[in-house]
């Protein structure tokens, strides 16, 4: 399946891009596809541990579950004040 993951803020910041297409199995969780946002670069795992995401503008946080379906994931990290 293929994601459009955009990133927001210091998540943007710390992945050097706004947004990346990625192809993942139907059976990706979560956690395993921050992992994989994550290889090779220590900054933006650091970051993704503290996000919250929107699977298709509906809020996920459990980072055990299975992200299908989903066309775009949307990575925020804490917003000052909030």
């Amino acid at each position: 399946m293929q994601v459009t993951v955009r990133f927001f803020a210091a998540a943007r910041a710390a992945a050097g891009v706004d947004e990346t297409v990625v192809d993942v199995a139907d059976s990706i969780t979560l956690g395993e596809l921050e992992h994989t946002l994550a290889d090779g670069n220590p900054e933006l795992a650091r970051v993704l541990e503290r996000c919250s995401y929107l699977r298709d503008e509906t809020a996920l946080c459990d980072r055990t579950r299975r992200l299908a379906p989903v066309r775009v994931l949307d990575v925020l990290p804490p917003f000052a004040g909030g």
